[in-house]
């Protein structure tokens, strides 16, 4: 049902957390012109729970949702994005909290790619929407759990994603993070 997630969740030491089913939120990365990547940050309405930060589109996940069902939704209502421009290539839970009477509740971040800089239109949520060079992000003020996350979701920007002839696709960097939680060194250099 429609909105059946939203609620919050109290853990067991009496912090509260947006989502009755979770939540989920979108770390969409495409090409900037400077010739790296960016990534899509959302500035969050005064009003808001920690207003005034920077953190990602996202919000609650409904009972019916997959987390990567609600982030594309959550994107689509706070920032305009259509969902077929959306290459959803991993999922990575970035808070798991033990919730009062045995609730759990999880935060995941999908991770996807864009093939450019889409438009995008804030609604009231919104401040702000910005597209935000990689190696600037931690000099915003983040929101508390994304800044908890960002070091480890720079490494999941890293996961290599394949095409259907099984050729890595991107740049990648010189060690990249599978999706198992391993590391691949990639060499540069001729085959010889």
């Amino acid at each position: 049902m429609r909105g059946d997630g939203d609620g919050w969740v109290v853990s067991d030491t009496g912090k509260h957390y947006w989502g009755v089913h979770g939540a989920a939120g979108l770390l969409l990365r495409a090409p900037h012109p400077a010739g790296t990547h960016a990534v899509l940050l959302q500035h969050r309405a005064p009003w808001s729970h920690q207003g005034g930060t920077w953190g990602l589109p996202g919000g609650a996940l409904d009972s019916h949702e997959t987390p990567e069902e609600a982030a594309k939704r959550e994107a689509h209502e706070e920032a305009g994005l259509p969902g077929e421009l959306l290459s959803v290539r991993a999922t990575v839970v970035t808070a798991d909290v033990n919730g009062a009477y045995g609730r759990r509740w999880t935060y995941t971040t999908v991770v996807a790619d864009a093939d450019e800089l889409l438009q995008t239109v804030p609604n009231m949520e919104s401040a702000e929407l910005r597209w935000v060079v990689e190696e600037e992000v931690a000099e915003l003020p983040l929101h508390p759990g994304f800044a908890a996350s960002w070091h480890r979701l720079r490494s999941a920007l890293q996961i290599v994603p394949w095409t259907p002839g099984g050729q890595p696709r991107g740049n990648l960097a010189r060690t990249v993070e599978i999706e198992d939680g391993g590391l691949v060194l990639r060499i540069v250099g001729s085959a010889d």
